[in-house]
């Protein structure tokens, strides 16, 4: 077996072997890391996506108010 070269990742198992232990555990690193940007990310996301769902609301009242206003017709009713 050839030794480790420089830089080469060494785990916990025999002969600086990376053992499957040794690979969730820097993957628990890793998802500790993301969850932590996530949470501090997550109210400014939610405000942003509400303020978003109220302006479309909005628009889409705006836009159907005037298109009814602009094609409403008049139909006057005469007897003879």
């Amino acid at each position: 077996m050839t030794p480790p070269q420089h830089g080469a990742p060494k785990g916990s198992g025999p002969g600086g072997r990376v053992e499957i232990g040794d690979i969730r555990a820097k993957l628990g690193e890793l998802a500790g890391e993301v969850d932590d940007t996530t949470a501090k990310a997550k109210p400014i996301m939610t405000y942003v996506a509400v303020g978003g769902a109220v302006a479309l609301v909005v628009l889409a009242f705006a836009l159907g108010r005037r298109k009814g206003r602009r094609s409403s017709t008049w139909v006057e009713v005469r007897r003879l």
